[in-house]
């Protein structure tokens, strides 16, 4: 590809380059801003606000792309190349030569950003503008370039988005299978066909005998077939059915759609704009002096970056490394829908959501396994590896993964028989009964679940975690072994055999992912989907972390809150019965089932916890507990000095509340 920038000025720079070096990216800067009106972050100085459009242009003939579904079907410019855009986004120190040399990239989730809350303590922003908007500005004191981009095409009005192409059949448009899944939770006369406020992909025909729609009540159930007469479509991305949709069953709606957008994209335009800002040593580079690039993604975007790695591009078209480090949080042991036709990217799997997606597909460990099954042999990473491109890579999971995201399997065999250690250049870290996401303080009940959120914040840990990552990176220092519950030693068990306490009202054990083996078709290596919904075959096993006497994870990084409790933590949370399926786990949101305050109050009502009382002689007791396990984990490099006080006052603010007469 060839190299452009046009500046804000609107003066264009054209950089032709020959031979090997066949790239083309065009930054238009649209805003350029000085952060908080120059002032100066330590050493780094002043930062500036760099927003605008990224171009691409892939080559469809280059080794490089060939793996890119539908992108020899999408429209070619003249050069013969597809040609798409993206938004981008960019904090930098004003004069780069003050900066560390480090580029730190959020994969987006879902077009959002979520960097500045969990490294700079910031309130949530999409156009950061204000001081409490930059937080603490921890990053920025230590130089580094933060940058975002879209990289999905079909994500709601307002977020960051890549304009992707469209494929096409020399022109005529290309059709195939779409599935819809929801899961009702409110009496609603319409239902999306897509995920979370999503574009949904057009409808080809309305009155085409390929579309369907079917109900069930648990995943492998038999569908049972509405009538078509039953049902209709309500303008180009939802459904209305007579008489309305069952609270808690399973719905499917598989309709013939048009105009597939090659989804691919988003992996290329990521490793394509990395490896422009870290290697181009032109002056259309606004970022000369990068040395090295982190990559950091959250659920869904942690597995894009697990699905970069598996297909290879984190090598760009000059064969160099792209990312140098990666950290995928909470992103479980899958991967995703971000490269085959009609593939929706926001589409994940759960253990009552999302069902039957391309999301747990094996390989699932970074080195490699082996699939009983059909006797094939895999790994996460085994084609960066063989390429010398793979990165430090830091996988992150809390409670919620082993229930709703397959996490077990990403270091056990696919038979769950024996446990697979990650290699040399990786690391899990198992966040002891820790949410998907943690829920607000002081706790409360969320519609349509059973029991109050889990409060519990990892993101110090997060933070900890990538200054732990950087001085493997730089300096060759090892990152903290891996924190995993392992089968060996009976922390990774079967749900049924996790040692959970007697909570009176809460239901035992937890049910969890069953992963299934998917087959979408005979032609779904090429990324094309002929079972919608897919065939299902023989499950991967799955475990769970073993629980102690409190009903907390007994593997695992132990934050004071956990290591201290003054309640059962979970990454798992039941539907309540007013929304239907009360036996069924609602989406990934976490739990906190307070103890008993006093001896008398668990005897009455049955708990097999001891109570507050019975474990802390007051609150000067429970804090001297909590500052030892704080200073142990910045010892252990789970936590960074200046973030002792963060942990400690969560746990003393759960305390405070738990030991209120009148507590909610």
């Amino acid at each position: 590809m060839r190299l452009r920038f046009i500046a804000l000025a609107a003066v264009l720079v054209s950089l032709l380059s020959t031979g090997a070096e066949a790239r083309v990216v065009t930054l238009h800067i649209q805003r350029r801003d000085k952060v908080l009106n120059g002032r100066s972050f330590g050493p780094a100085g002043a930062y500036e606000k760099l927003v605008g459009k990224v171009e691409f242009a892939l080559d469809p003939t280059l080794a490089m792309n060939k793996n890119i579904v539908d992108l020899n079907l999408a429209p070619r410019n003249a050069r013969g190349e597809v040609e798409f855009t993206a938004d981008f986004y960019m904090l930098k120190p004003l004069d780069p030569a003050h900066g560390n040399g480090r580029l730190f990239y959020e994969v987006g989730n879902r077009g959002g950003k979520g960097m500045l809350r969990t490294f700079q303590k910031a309130k949530p922003s999409g156009d950061p503008q204000t001081e409490s908007d930059f937080g603490d500005g921890a990053l920025m004191n230590q130089g580094y370039t933060l940058l975002w981009m879209g990289w999905q095409w079909d994500v709601p009005e307002g977020q960051m988005r890549m304009d992707m192409p469209i494929a096409s059949d020399h022109g005529k448009p290309i059709t195939g299978l779409v599935r819809g899944n929801f899961i009702p939770n409110t009496n609603s006369p319409t239902q999306p066909l897509a995920d979370r406020n999503h574009r949904a992909y057009l409808i080809d025909d309305p009155g085409s005998p390929d579309n369907v729609m079917t109900v069930r009540d648990r995943p492998t159930d038999p569908p049972k077939i509405i009538p078509r007469s039953k049902w209709h479509f309500v303008g180009d991305s939802a459904v209305a059915a007579d008489g309305g949709f069952e609270l808690g069953r399973i719905y499917d709606v598989v309709y013939r759609a048009r105009d597939p957008r090659v989804v691919g994209t988003g992996l290329a335009g990521t490793r394509d704009l990395i490896s422009f800002l870290k290697f181009d040593r032109t002056d259309a580079n606004p970022l000369k002096g990068i040395r090295v690039a982190y990559g950091w993604g959250v659920s869904q975007s942690g597995r894009l970056l697990r699905h970069l790695l598996y297909e290879g591009f984190n090598e760009d078209e000059q064969n160099r490394k792209v990312f140098d480090g990666v950290i995928d949080e909470v992103g479980g042991a899958g991967r995703g829908s971000f490269n085959h036709r009609f593939a929706q990217a926001s589409r994940d799997a759960e253990q009552f959501f999302n069902v039957f997606y391309p999301a747990d597909m094996f390989p699932f460990t970074d080195g490699p396994a082996t699939d009983p099954e059909t006797g094939r042999t895999d790994s996460l990473l085994g084609r960066a590896a063989s390429r010398h491109v793979a990165p430090k890579i830091m996988h992150i999971f809390s409670n919620s993964e082993y229930f709703n995201r397959a996490g077990s399997l990403i270091h056990t065999d696919p038979a769950g028989l024996q446990d697979i250690e990650p290699p040399a250049d990786s690391r899990i870290y198992f966040v002891s009964s820790g949410p998907h996401g943690a829920g607000p303080f002081p706790p409360v009940q969320p519609a349509g679940a059973a029991a109050l959120n889990n409060p519990v914040d990892r993101s110090p840990i997060v933070r900890a975690l990538l200054k732990d990552l950087d001085a493997w990176v730089l300096e060759g220092t090892p990152a903290p072994p891996s924190r995993i519950p392992h089968i060996a030693d009976g922390t990774l068990v079967p749900t049924e055999k996790a040692g959970w306490p007697t909570i009176p009202g809460v239901r035992f054990p937890v049910p969890y992912l069953k992963t299934y083996r998917l087959d979408f078709g005979p032609d779904w290596d090429q990324g094309i989907v002929s079972n919608e919904p897919p065939k299902i075959g023989k499950p991967f096993v799955g475990l769970v972390p073993a629980v102690d006497q409190n009903g907390n994870s007994r593997a695992g990084i132990r934050l004071p809150a956990i290591e201290v409790p003054v309640g059962t933590y979970g990454g798992w949370n039941f539907r309540s019965p007013s929304i239907g399926s009360a036996d069924q786990l609602f989406g990934e949101i976490g739990s906190f089932h307070p103890f008993s305050r006093t001896k008398e109050e668990r005897l009455a009502s049955g708990d097999s916890r001891l109570s507050i009382v019975e474990r802390y002689a007051g609150r000067d007791d429970y804090l001297s507990k909590v500052a030892l396990v704080a200073n142990r984990m910045v010892e252990d490099r789970f936590l960074l000095p200046q973030d002792v006080p963060d942990v400690v006052g969560q746990a003393a603010a759960l305390y405070d509340w738990a030991t209120q007469p009148n507590r909610k």
